[in-house]
């Protein structure tokens, strides 16, 4: 175990490292709209896993997770949900293209769908692909899984786990991995308990993990809020996810 804890550490160092690269940057259009993805391919892939970043719009850290996953052998679209160049640093602005969105699901949705559309023309196998986000990422995968999405899974880190008004979990088709931490002062025990509830109601798939002392964004390399123990485990958790959902 000491020993595949300080592989993992190596590999997290690996990623971190700005000189860490296996994709490419993607120009693409979603109805008419510029936005630039990234795609890391893996070459003989064990499937595709469409990523959506955090309210910092797609920046370094996606990348490095999606160069990650790529090494472990999955083609990996780090998908742009603000606009190509839109990639807010004050928190107003994180704000605004937020809630832009989540006052608009329906263009949420549309734009998750572009994305996985492009990862297709890229090479990605979407018949056999999850999804997954970070913070508001994670807030996105459970909208696009509520939509009905016909991918194999949906994961979540330190997402937003709330649901909207007038929505359900009937329609999901895949089974759902929430990565949670227990000191998350922004996404509360009391959501992550309603999450689990209406994903038990409606008989849909899922597995849910809180890791304790861990806040918001606890995966997040360099921050002050990362929390190595909760990280290393949810990765690995998450691989077996994989493993288990794809094909």
């Amino acid at each position: 175990m000491v020993r595949l804890l300080f592989l993992f550490s190596i590999l997290l160092t690996l990623a971190a490292s700005p000189l860490h690269a296996a994709g490419t940057d993607v120009s693409y259009t979603v109805n008419g709209e510029p936005f630039e993805g990234y795609f890391a391919a893996a070459g003989d892939a064990k499937g595709l896993v469409l990523l959506i970043h955090d309210w910092d719009g797609l920046t370094d850290y996606e990348r490095q997770r999606a160069d990650m996953l790529a090494k472990l052998g999955y083609d990996v679209f780090a998908a742009d949900l603000f606009g190509a160049g839109v990639r807010p640093t004050k928190v107003e602005d994180k704000r605004q293209h937020t809630g832009e969105l989540y006052k608009d699901r329906e263009r949420m949705r549309a734009l998750i769908r572009g994305a996985l559309a492009e990862a297709q023309r890229q090479g990605g196998d979407v018949g056999n692909a999850v999804t997954m986000g970070y913070c508001f990422g994670g807030a996105a995968v459970l909208e696009f899984a509520r939509s009905g999405a016909a991918l194999k899974g949906f994961a979540t880190f330190h997402g937003g786990l709330g649901t909207p008004q007038g929505q359900d979990y009937r329609a999901v088709a895949g089974p759902v991995a929430v990565y949670h931490g227990s000191a998350d002062a922004a996404v509360t025990l009391e959501d992550f308990a309603a999450l689990a509830a209406a994903l038990e109601e409606n008989g849909i798939p899922h597995e849910m993990t809180t890791y304790g002392g861990a806040p918001h964004a606890f995966t997040v390399f360099g921050s002050d809020r990362y929390r190595a123990g909760a990280d290393e485990q949810s990765w690995a958790a998450f691989q077996d996810f994989l493993e288990r959902v794809l094909d």
